[in-house]
């Protein structure tokens, strides 16, 4: 916790806004997508989605396959506190489905299912777009299965199984516009999982990586994602980690609040 508290201040001292932006396809993203103010339609679908999972006083056995989790002392967990502690944030998910809804990708690959929230939030900001979503464990994915069916999300293909299996199977079988990592907060996972994800990617490509900040370890993985010879564009927003690959871009770094 006080990596985090430390590396918080760090980025509010370094960190802008639109107005420090130099790039016109970041500054574009960041002021029509970042600062997009308006109310959306599915914003209320996405809030009963979340509040659904909330009133879920089920408990199911967690199993982890990353670094574990800093709220929970044992496997055995309420989906609700789940949904509560570990789950995508109302803010977070609004922003996710925004930058869906701007970039319009056809496919996403999402890596790290756990009860759908965020995977909720992209179906929903543009429901043509086919997500498929990858996660090791069957006791917390089979939640989002349920809740993909009550509310009827009929465009998401879900693996369950470990990553190091799963992963290779889809991009074999897949193209994908836009990933987001959100399944293993270690460092060389992570960067391992990037560096097969770039077998997919194509010029507007664009990867999210949640939690760049959670320790040092995963700090570390983002810095190395960063400076990665194909990455072109990349954008710290202390919650996320986002790049592009787009060659007409000269290589550059933006610390963007949010």
């Amino acid at each position: 916790m006080l990596f985090q508290i430390q590396s918080y201040f760090r980025f509010l001292l370094k960190s802008t806004n639109h107005h420090g932006v130099h790039s016109p396809f970041v500054f574009k993203l960041i002021s029509e997508c970042f600062y997009d103010t308006e109310n959306k339609d599915w914003y209320p679908i996405f809030h009963e989605y979340s509040q659904r999972l909330l009133k879920n006083h089920k408990i199911i056995t967690s199993e982890d396959f990353g670094a574990g989790s800093k709220k929970f002392d044992n496997n055995k967990r309420m989906i609700s506190k789940i949904a509560k502690n570990a789950g995508i944030s109302r803010k977070r998910a609004q922003l996710l489905g925004r930058l869906i809804a701007y970039l319009k990708p056809n496919a996403i690959l999402e890596i790290g299912t756990s009860l759908g929230m965020a995977t909720a939030s992209m179906h929903l900001a543009n429901p043509n777009t086919k997500i498929t979503t990858l996660e090791g464990c069957k006791n917390t994915v089979a939640i989002a299965e349920e809740n993909f069916e009550y509310f009827k999300f009929d465009s998401i293909m879900i693996e369950i199984g470990n990553f190091n299996k799963t992963l290779p199977k889809v991009l074999g079988e897949n193209s994908f516009d836009f990933i987001y990592f959100d399944g293993n907060h270690q460092k060389q996972p992570t960067i391992d999982y990037f560096e097969q994800c770039l077998k997919s990617i194509h010029n507007n490509s664009i990867f999210v990586f949640d939690d760049i900040y959670w320790s040092k370890e995963m700090l570390a993985a983002w810095n190395h994602i960063k400076n990665h010879p194909k990455v072109t564009v990349s954008i710290d927003t202390f919650r996320w980690g986002i790049v592009s690959f787009r060659k007409e871009q000269p290589k550059q770094h933006f610390m963007i609040r949010v």
